[in-house]
């Protein structure tokens, strides 16, 4: 199984991390994490089938790990002085005025999301709905401001 499918794992791994190090080490772990649960009468379709979404997963699990960076919330900053440039006085007038105009539960979710830096998890729960009811709720919300900001 490792000869047959190792070169296909590590290029594909290796596209996506851009470097050999990486791709060398999740490669080692795709196939680590795949020996112990696989089938010994499974298909070779079956096989490149089940490596494919180990290899997803694997990759998903390196990319959390090494892209997570704490979010600041802007609720928490001070305000602007007088003296601040007025292009950035201008923008933030610009997002209250297209926050205003949104309806509360659309306004909520941009507010949770984008200015307290709250995760999709935390604002479904801040505000007592489904995560997928939140998804949709920010692209909505997203959707909206867009255009409120567009005709403004």
């Amino acid at each position: 199984m490792y000869t047959d499918n190792a070169a296909w794992v590590y290029r594909m791994l290796y596209a996506r991390v851009g470097n050999g190090p990486n791709a060398e080490d999740l490669t080692a772990e795709v196939f680590l994490t795949a020996l112990q649960p696989l089938r010994i009468t499974a298909t070779i379709s079956q096989v490149r089938g089940y490596l494919r979404a180990i290899t997803r997963t694997v990759l998903a699990a390196h990319w959390r790990a090494n892209t997570n960076r704490d979010v600041t919330p802007i609720e928490g900053l001070p305000d602007l002085p007088d003296s601040a440039d007025q292009t950035i006085n201008s923008a933030y007038d610009q997002a209250h005025v297209v926050l205003a105009a949104l309806p509360e539960n659309y306004r909520r979710i941009l507010e949770l999301r984008y200015l307290q830096g709250h995760s999709i998890k935390d604002s479904a729960a801040k505000m007592g709905i489904s995560i997928a009811n939140a998804k949709v709720l920010q692209h909505r919300a997203l959707r909206r401001a867009a255009a409120q900001n567009e005709s403004t």
